[in-house]
């Protein structure tokens, strides 16, 4: 399987006319949309792990034909950076800026956490680097999001994707029915539940549905600080790209393109974030944009599922779940203790 593309290297499409994305694309949106659905009526786990459990499925049960491989490719690289792109035009990066000044120090902290757990238990548990990357990124800002970001900067292929996701999933899911349970436990504050399940969460829909379901307080605060964390993607998948840079340098690769690894499709995530920023957007549209970022990220989750080859995830064994567990359980702790620390508890 060939490593994904980034986004500027991928000038030469996998196929030679527009006309061989439809079959592909067509067999991805109506798995997305009836993942959509099911989203809809079970909110816990959300359209995002339908949508790759539906891929799954149908990749391994009833392989799909070869004519639909343009299009699940694409859709699996192209409209996932899309989908990134229409995620900025729903986030202010004014409305979160006081409250993500004061949870600052509890997301830096979860993010190094994240990072370094993953890394060095990740390597305990001989995980191939990529997948551990992923699954650190994952946990440390937003779930399958952040994972869709990194994926076409470090060349991830699409089954150690899958693997991420799901098991970023899994724990999100584990997190919205525990979480809640816990904070009660440890008499913790609207504000200071919180900002623990917005900085020890993955997914934003899980963070609202663990929020809301602790206090009107806590689902607001809890869903700001996600979205301060979420603007992480930036100066991260930067940080990658410079890492990628160097490593080709290092190589002998050659003369060096920065326009070759620049994530471009983050920075215009920026610009979309600015466009919402100053106002040019209409509040009006807000639902509607929303609701279109989603589709798209659960569309490309899609295809990624259907991408994915079941027998080469289980020859990966429990080991990534493993890590997942680890990851998640350093986060969740680190920021219980920086809030001690701090006050903030």
């Amino acid at each position: 399987m060939s490593a994904t593309p980034t986004p500027s290297t991928a000038v030469s499409p996998p196929y030679s006319s527009p006309s061989q994305l439809w079959p592909g694309l067509l067999l991805a949106a109506v798995l997305a949309v009836v993942a959509l659905l099911l989203g809809r009526w079970l909110p816990l786990v959300g359209g995002p792990v339908f949508g790759i459990v539906l891929g799954v499925a149908i990749r391994n049960i009833v392989a799909p034909p070869l004519a639909c491989q343009p299009g699940i490719r694409f859709a699996g690289k192209q409209v996932l950076q899309w989908s990134i792109v229409a995620l900025g035009l729903g986030l202010s990066l004014g409305q979160v800026a006081q409250t993500g000044l004061d949870s600052l120090a509890v997301t830096l902290v979860t993010v190094a956490a994240a990072f370094t757990s993953a890394l060095l238990l990740g390597r305990l548990l001989g995980i191939p680097s990529k997948l551990k990357l992923l699954i650190g990124a994952g946990t440390a800002i937003c779930g399958g999001s952040a994972i869709a970001a990194v994926t076409p900067i470090i060349k991830a292929d699409e089954h150690d994707t899958a693997f991420a996701i799901s098991t970023i999933f899994l724990f999100n899911l584990v997190a919205v029915l525990v979480f809640p349970a816990l904070g009660h436990l440890m008499g913790m504050s609207q504000e200071g539940f919180g900002l623990w399940t917005g900085t020890a969460i993955n997914d934003t829909s899980s963070v609202v549905a663990a929020g809301y379901s602790y206090g009107q307080l806590a689902g607001d605060q809890a869903t700001i600080v996600k979205l301060t964390r979420a603007t992480l993607i930036i100066p991260m998948c930067l940080v990658l790209a410079a890492i990628e840079a160097w490593r080709h340098k290092k190589s002998g690769g050659g003369h060096f393109d920065l326009r070759k690894v620049m994530p471009w499709f983050i920075l215009w995530f920026v610009v979309a974030s600015a466009v919402r920023t100053v106002g040019l957007i209409p509040e009006a549209w807000q639902p509607l944009i929303h609701a279109g970022a989603q589709f798209l990220i659960i569309l490309a989750l899609t295809a990624i599922g259907l991408s994915a080859d079941l027998r080469r995830m289980a020859a990966t064994g429990l080991r990534p779940i493993a890590l997942g567990l680890g990851v998640w359980f350093a986060v969740a702790v680190s920021s219980l203790a920086v809030q001690y620390l701090t006050g903030q508890l």
